[in-house]
């Protein structure tokens, strides 16, 4: 059944309500962000917040759902036309960069763990299913490599945003992509 289109109003009411709770999440965590801050920051009533989210935990996740859904279609878009892992690396550090404000929030050491698990679990997944072609007898170490690259990526983030993002997505890109080729060609050099 083809998912319904939602009215324009009810769109940016949610739009407000989803940039108020991230306005507050740069102050405070979400145990502490109450539904009245929200909706007063957001300047519409708790009738209508209501209307769309049970509480601040169903909007959080809400938001985390639409950023995993935008990151997948990214992951999706350059399987379909990208020639390397640089590319796709790119294009995720772009996204990253380009919601840089949310990003902030979700994939800082203060945000939600469970939620940089699924991003990386995601990621991780990504990188399996590619590389059981390549390496089809081994994908036990393959997984454990990729988990090795995955957190390093995610530290490489945290750091970017730590020093300000004073480094482009381009370069930062290029440390990711590189780091992960030279793990990738240790695991050819042991193999042979």
């Amino acid at each position: 059944m083809p998912k319904k289109k939602e009215d324009r109003r009810v769109k940016f009411t949610k739009m407000f309500l989803k940039e108020s709770l991230i306005d507050l999440l740069e102050e405070k965590s979400i145990f502490k962000i109450t539904i009245k801050e929200i909706c007063e920051n957001a300047d519409i009533n708790r009738a209508t917040f209501y209307a769309h989210y049970s509480d601040q935990y169903h909007l959080l996740e809400s938001i985390e759902e639409e950023y995993i859904e935008k990151i997948l279609n990214t992951i999706d878009q350059d399987a379909i036309h990208a020639d390397s892992t640089l590319n796709l690396v790119t294009d995720i550090v772009t996204f990253i960069y380009d919601n840089k404000k949310m990003s902030r929030i979700l994939l800082s050491d203060r945000g939600d763990l469970q939620f940089q698990k699924r991003i990386m679990e995601l990621v991780h997944d990504n990188i399996l299913s590619k590389m059981k072609d390549v390496e089809p007898n081994s994908l036990e170490k393959t997984a454990l490599i990729s988990s090795f690259v995955i957190s390093g990526c995610v530290g490489v983030i945290q750091n970017w945003f730590d020093s300000n993002l004073k480094s482009s997505p381009e370069e930062v890109s290029k440390i990711i992509s590189d780091l992960a080729s030279v793990t990738l060609n240790m695991i050819h050099l042991n193999k042979n």
